[in-house]
């Protein structure tokens, strides 16, 4: 019998493990809204903290004062990012792909960034131009507000890292990384992942108006290009910071001239 024969012994089939998967449109959009849960726990989780701990009666008034103040804005952005990477690694552990892959935390060219770069100041300088036609403010108040808040009480170094580095890295693992990531297998395809994943973006700034809300989303919708053009997040994370970067140092320095 062959299975006797030491020259064909008998054929061994070793269990394969399932192959990973990615969540699809529904299950993108369902745990999408856990990790913004997860993100808004976290920033709230900081606000609480600062009204609970403030000296006095707690009253409406109080809590508005301590939510607009520099310094807890930027904690709370801060603390925002833990939340958001533990949210993820929930959401992305059942599919069994790794997270950096899911994600598309890898490197890029260096041609693909200077791209990325040109292609962000041109769009930015182009609504700062729309901006002053219409004789509308180049930055939106709420960003000077902020600052000057964080000026005061000398926390502006905290808002730089919370708007430049925490913000950025929060915001497109969610909407670069995760949204775009189901979305883009999904029926919507690559067109529908970038302009729903810049809408869903655009929504996170509910600060603002709708002249920025235009402003953000064309930014969105940018970044989603790039993100696909390039495969790698880290070009999207990198450029957002540096977006942000400038925004602050323009909003510094129309307050000091201010």
């Amino acid at each position: 019998m062959d299975s006797l024969n030491p020259e064909n012994p008998p054929i061994t089939v070793t269990p394969t493990e399932p192959a990973p998967r990615i969540w699809q449109f529904w299950g993108t959009a369902l745990w999408g809204l856990f990790v913004f849960g997860g993100m808004f726990v976290g920033q709230l989780t900081v606000i609480a903290y600062f009204v609970l701990m403030r000296d006095g009666p707690i009253d409406v008034a109080a809590a508005i004062h301590v939510v607009g103040g520099g310094r807890t804005i930027s904690l709370s952005v801060v603390m925002g990012l833990p939340a958001v990477i533990l949210a993820l690694w929930i959401a992305i552990r059942p599919t069994r792909t790794r997270f950096a892959d899911y994600l598309a935390l890898r490197g890029t060219s260096w041609k693909m960034f200077i791209i990325g770069v040109v292609a962000m100041v041109a769009l930015v300088m182009g609504w700062d131009l729309v901006s002053r036609v219409l004789g509308r403010e180049v930055q939106p108040g709420f960003m000077g507000d902020v600052l000057k808040s964080a000026q005061a009480d000398g926390s502006v170094w905290l808002l730089l890292i919370a708007f430049c580095v925490a913000a950025p890295i929060s915001e497109e693992l969610l909407a670069r990384g995760f949204l775009y990531r189901g979305w883009s297998e999904s029926f919507l395809r690559v067109p529908g992942a970038i302009l729903l994943s810049s809408l869903a973006w655009t929504a996170l700034h509910m600060q603002y108006n709708w002249f920025f809300f235009g402003e953000i989303f064309s930014i969105g919708v940018l970044l989603g290009y790039l993100r696909y053009r390039s495969n790698s997040l880290w070009l999207t994370i990198v450029l957002h910071g540096l977006n942000n970067l400038a925004a602050t140092v323009q909003s510094m320095w129309l307050v000091g001239s201010g």
